[in-house]
């Protein structure tokens, strides 16, 4: 599991003297906390790895535009926190799908539903989010969908 994976990650950084690991599991650890408590009230609950694997998919997003804002700030030092953290947070993401796996499993998908016009977007991308949610970023997705379909 992934949370296991993170929380080993964040007992050897401790061991090493590794701040940057450390304080960047503490805050994913933080997130998924979070979300376990949102989910508490939930009707069903995901699979323990696609939480977490949304709450890291997440993080890394918030990081990235964070990144750029910094940059445009001139604020270098900031910029290169959040790199720091990013690298971190993708050392426990999931092998991520290539571009041609996920038009592959698009077309695959869009073929099982006789989805032929954007109108069928949301059914593609809901069975794409069931059966790849770990293994793809859905915001990539929604764009190679929508040029599928488009």
């Amino acid at each position: 599991m992934i949370r296991d994976d993170i929380k080993a990650a964040q007992i050897a950084a401790m061991k090493a003297r590794d701040t940057v690991t450390v304080n960047a599991t503490r805050l994913i650890q933080a997130a998924i906390k979070n979300r376990d408590i949102e989910l508490r009230t939930a009707s069903s609950t995901p699979d323990d790895d696609v939480t977490v694997t949304e709450v890291l998919q997440k993080m890394i997003k918030q990081r990235r535009e964070s990144i750029e804002l910094y940059e445009k700030g001139g604020r270098q030092e900031l910029a290169d926190a959040e790199k720091a953290e990013v690298a971190v947070i993708e050392r426990f993401l999931p092998a991520q799908m290539s571009d041609a796996d996920a038009a592959l499993a698009i077309d695959a998908i869009a073929t099982e539903f006789g989805a032929t016009s954007v109108k069928d977007m949301g059914r593609v991308m809901a069975a794409l989010k069931e059966r790849h949610a770990g293994q793809l970023d859905m915001s990539k997705a929604s764009a190679l969908v929508k040029a599928r379909l488009g």
